[in-house]
C-alpha cells in the first residue's frame, strides 16, 4: 500500500513533524550516494529480501513532487516491489517550494509513524541537505554547512540512531552511466513528458515556485520547446541534451563532496564500492555477471551493516 498522501508542507504538519521526531534511541538506516549510484535497487533489495519490515522515505528533492516521472527518475510502482514510499511524488509543485526545515518536520514525523509500528525507516536519496536537517541534532536553517571549509560546521551529533551506507562508484565510471541513462530516459519518453508539461496549465505556475522547476531537464530543453527555431530544432535539441549530461554530471560531482564534507564532520558513513559492478554494466559482460558483482560487492556488505546494527 501507499503512504498517505500530503498536498503541501503545511504548519500543522511542521509542528506535528517537530514535536514526534525527538527519540534519539529510534533506529533508522540511511542510504546515501550521488545520482545514479544505484540508491533505490540497493534500498529494494535490502527491503524485499533482508529486511521485510521496512518502508523507504524519499530524500530526493526533485521526486518529492508530483509529475515528471522519468525527468525526476522516480522508482516506478512495479520496480518498489510493494515496499511502502514516503514522500515519493506526493507534493503539488504549484505550491511553495518544500524546504530542508519542512522535510525535518515531515520525515522526522514520519520516522516516529514507522518506527511506533515496529518497523524500520530506510532513508533514501542524494538530497544532502535534507539529510542533513532531518538527522543533525544542532540545525540552524539559515546556515549552509556545505558552504565553507570548517568541517565543525556539520553536527556530529545526531537526532536518531543512525546506520549511513554510502553507495559510490568512481567519477570517470559514473559520469560513463549518467551520459547513458540520459539517453535511456529520452528513449523512454522524457522528451514528450516535458513536452506536455510546458503544454499545461500548470506550467507558468511550476516554473515560478522553485521545485520541480529546478529538474535537470526542465531549464535546459526550455529553449527547444518555448522558441520558434525553424531549421535550428535539431542543434537546440542537442545542445539541450548535452547540456543535461554535463548538469548531471556536476551535480554527482557535489554530491560527492557534500557526501565527504558530512563524513569529515563525524557522520560514520560506510562506504560501499560499486564501481565494479558499474564497471561490468559497461563492458561485454553485462547482465549476469554484473548482477552478480553488485550481489557481492554491494548488496552482501550491506546487510551486514545493516543486521550489526540492528542487532546492537
Amino acid at each position: 500500500m501507499e503512504s498517505t498522501t500530503i498536498a503541501t508542507p503545511g504548519t500543522t504538519n511542521r509542528r506535528r513533524g517537530a514535536a514526534a521526531a525527538t527519540n534519539s534511541h529510534q533506529k533508522i538506516a540511511v542510504i546515501m550516494g550521488a545520482t545514479g549510484s544505484g540508491k533505490s535497487k540497493l534500498s529494494i533489495d535490502l527491503c524485499t529480501r533482508f529486511f521485510p519490515q521496512s518502508e523507504i522515505i524519499n530524500s530526493d528533492k526533485m521526486q518529492f513532487y508530483r509529475g515528471l516521472d522519468i525527468t525526476t527518475n522516480k522508482i516506478t510502482v512495479p520496480e518498489r516491489n510493494g515496499v511502502v514510499h514516503h514522500f515519493l511524488g506526493e507534493f503539488d509543485p504549484t505550491q511553495p517550494e518544500v524546504t530542508p526545515s519542512d522535510y525535518r518536520s515531515l520525515a522526522g514525523f514520519a520516522i516516529s509513524d514507522i518506527s511506533a509500528r515496529k518497523r524500520l525507516p530506510v532513508l533514501v536519496g542524494g538530497s544532502n541537505s535534507f539529510i542533513h536537517a532531518l538527522l543533525a541534532k544542532r540545525f540552524d536553517p539559515n546556515s549552509d554547512v556545505f558552504n565553507g571549509q570548517d568541517p565543525d560546521a556539520v553536527s556530529s551529533e545526531l537526532r536518531y540512531s543512525c546506520c549511513f551506507i554510502w553507495v559510490d562508484v568512481s567519477l570517470p565510471v559514473l559520469n560513463w552511466y549518467l551520459a547513458k541513462r540520459v539517453d535511456e530516459m529520452l528513449d523512454s519518453g522524457m522528451l514528450e513528458e516535458l513536452a506536455e508539461f510546458y503544454d499545461s496549465d500548470e506550467f507558468d505556475s511550476v516554473m515560478g515556485r522553485g521545485g520541480l522547476a529546478r529538474a535537470i531537464g526542465v531549464p535546459e530543453l526550455r529553449r527547444y520547446f518555448s522558441e520558434d527555431l525553424g531549421g535550428g530544432g535539431e542543434r537546440a535539441y542537442e545542445e539541450a541534451v548535452g547540456a543535461i549530461k554535463e548538469n548531471t554530471r556536476q551535480l554527482a560531482r557535489r554530491q560527492v563532496e557534500k557526501i565527504k564534507r558530512l563524513r569529515e564532520g563525524g557522520w560514520d558513513l560506510r562506504r560501499v564500492d560499486a564501481t565494479e559492478a558499474f564497471g561490468a554494466v559497461m563492458g561485454a559482460e553485462s547482465g549476469g555477471r554484473a548482477s552478480e558483482i553488485w550481489e557481492r560487492q554491494v548488496v552482501e556488505p550491506s546487510v551486514k551493516i545493516v543486521k550489526r546494527f540492528l542487532d546492537e
